[in-house]
């Protein structure tokens, strides 16, 4: 973790480092596994998920700001949001990231960056026009410990793997169903490779889902937990997390489902209407396993414990 003030988490960089080691025990037996099957293949998927990597790792920043909108703001533009970075920068003695807003009316905020150098904190406007100055200070807070404590890189790495395996396993049943699987000119060893291809990355996948997935819920709570601690103001952060998702339930579901693959990133996820495994697969924890958990910090910051 960087040397800030943000309250360190030893749970939160344990599973860092676990998760990492058995997503590489994955990658490597995903890599393997196709030399063993079909070579040609292997070094293409070797190929493949080295320059997803890179291109995750060195441009996470660009893409999740093109993807979600965002604008990066001066504060000439942006003058309230950049003071409340300001406070939070001097309270944790971060550098500050560069501020941006992402026009949607979805509220929701989110921190994207390999480093904290490279780090961007964006806010949407629909956030901004909800929360009072002391809510979004505690969501601002959140935000900028996921870089502080460094799992916003983490997450980054951790996600390729999965990518990469799901769009190999799409492709490879696109292609099957075209007429791999089904080939009648006597060529069953290219129907069974390919079978095995889309198994392999399939399961990768689901791997790779489980355990990012895991880290995902505990770094939020990590989160909310080091924001709380650093601000001194649990109940103004578990004010925002109320009214966020209380009013995620009132936007139109086809602004949600087109919010839903950013969950990982987003301070509150947000899902469409009709949902029904979100707590089986889902990114956050419980919205009130978070509630209580600041209850707990607020109750011993009451105690001057």
């Amino acid at each position: 973790m960087a040397r800030t003030r943000y309250a360190p988490d030893r749970g939160l960089t344990s599973r860092m480092v676990v998760t990492m080691f058995l997503l590489g025990l994955v990658y490597v037996a995903f890599v393997a596994a196709f030399f063993a099957i079909a070579p040609g293949w292997g070094l293409v998927a070797l190929v493949v998920a080295v320059a997803f990597l890179l291109a995750q790792y060195f441009f996470s920043d660009r893409l999740t700001m093109f993807a979600m909108h965002g604008r990066v703001v001066s504060e000439r533009e942006a003058p309230e949001l950049h003071g409340v970075v300001d406070r939070i920068c001097a309270m944790s003695d971060a550098p500050k990231p560069r501020v941006a807003v992402a026009d949607t009316d979805v509220p929701n905020a989110f921190a994207t960056g390999r480093n904290q150098k490279k780090a961007v904190v964006c806010v949407t406007t629909g956030l901004l026009r909800r929360l009072d100055p002391v809510e979004l200070e505690g969501v601002l807070a959140h935000e900028m410990s996921h870089i502080a404590h460094k799992d916003v890189a983490v997450m980054t790495i951790a996600s390729f793997l999965g990518v990469c395996a799901g769009l190999i396993t799409r492709f490879g049943l696109e292609w099957g169903l075209w007429g791999g699987f089904g080939r009648r000119d006597g060529d069953q060893n290219t129907g069974l490779v390919l079978l095995l291809v889309v198994l392999v990355s399939a399961a990768a996948y689901a791997i790779s889902f489980l355990l990012t997935r895991a880290l995902s819920r505990y770094r939020e709570l990590s989160a909310d937990r080091a924001a709380a601690l650093l601000t001194g103001r649990p109940s103004a952060l578990a004010s925002a997390l109320t009214k966020v998702s209380g009013e995620l339930a009132r936007i139109p579901s086809r602004d949600l489902r087109a919010a839903e693959p950013f969950n990982a990133f987003f301070f509150a996820p947000a899902f469409a209407k009709g949902f029904s495994v979100s707590a089986l697969f889902a990114t956050h924890p419980p919205l009130q396993r978070r509630l209580a958990q600041l209850q707990q910090i607020s109750d011993r910051l009451g105690r001057g414990v």
